[in-house]
């Protein structure tokens, strides 16, 4: 049973994806509207092909410019937070050269960033901040890898940089500080079950695991649970620097995370709880 419907999921995963492929590729190449929003409800066609219901915490920021930064646990992160909400990614370099998953990546807009070459961090952060000023919304993911989805592991601050760098506005013709908001993304269900931290691994894609085995063990079992919290957004003039940010984006998820592994995150909830590390964060004066 197991193995038929890994078959049947991996096979309607990989034929909708060579479907749509041309059109989004046309929507691109003439610039047409539908080529922003075809990728958000694929994602949401896949998250139910696959059998994945996304509980939603909290509201995305919709007051202008935004960057996303979240955890990272696996490559169903992907279709997760796109399901949500049109946006971009922003990747290593080596998911360019991919064979399929590289091309899904560039028909998403993905902004690819060379990660082991500091040189590279300015070039990537004025692309970064390129896209956002455009209208884009990109998900960052700070860790640089990805865990076994039972801990957040510590945020990187290279990239974060982008936020110090203000958005025009160009209907009131001012400058605007950006928006930085912390996503967590927790794998919580098997079953209609809380998962525990055996099955997790199942589905977290980390290390030297090859990606197709890996698809198709995590095809192999199911549906699953994934609750995603969107956190108070904030900007660099708020926290003081982009390591405060990155701590304050790390602590936010990492709460998150552990709130909704234990069970604790409940309907009642402040949207945007702060963790109570990011409590006494610095802020600089007058902020």
């Amino acid at each position: 049973m197991a193995t038929a419907r890994a078959a049947v999921l991996l096979t309607g995963f990989i034929l909708s994806a060579v479907l749509l492929m041309p059109l989004q590729w046309l929507g691109l190449k003439l610039g047409l509207p539908y080529a922003r929003t075809l990728p958000n409800r694929y994602h949401r066609f896949l998250c139910r092909l696959i059998g994945i219901k996304v509980i939603r915490f909290g509201e995305p920021h919709s007051g202008g410019a935004c960057l996303i930064t979240a955890n990272h646990t696996s490559w169903l992160d992907i279709p997760i937070i796109a399901s949500l909400e049109p946006c971009s990614f922003v990747a290593k370099s080596e998911v360019a050269g991919w064979p399929f998953f590289g091309t899904l990546a560039k028909l998403q807009q993905t902004v690819f960033v060379e990660r082991e070459r500091r040189t590279r961090t300015a070039h990537s952060r004025n692309e970064i901040h390129a896209r956002i000023a455009a209208g884009d919304r990109l998900v960052l993911f700070p860790e640089g890898t990805s865990s076994d989805g039972n801990r957040v592991l510590s945020f990187k601050s290279a990239l974060m940089s982008v936020a110090q760098l203000t958005i025009v506005n160009g209907e009131e013709d001012r400058e605007d500080d950006l928006v930085v908001q912390p996503v967590s993304v927790a794998y919580t269900g098997l079953y209609g079950m809380p998962m525990g931290r055996y099955f997790r691994p199942f589905f977290a894609w980390y290390g030297d695991m090859e990606l197709f085995p890996h698809l198709w063990e995590a095809f192999s079992l199911g549906p699953i649970e994934v609750t995603v919290e969107y956190h108070k957004p904030v900007t660099i003039r708020e926290i003081g620097n982009r390591k405060a940010l990155a701590a304050y984006c790390e602590a936010c998820c990492r709460e998150g995370v552990t709130r909704a592994l234990n069970g604790r995150r409940d309907e009642g909830k402040e949207a945007y709880a702060e963790p109570a590390e990011a409590v006494a964060r610095p802020r600089v004066a007058g902020a």
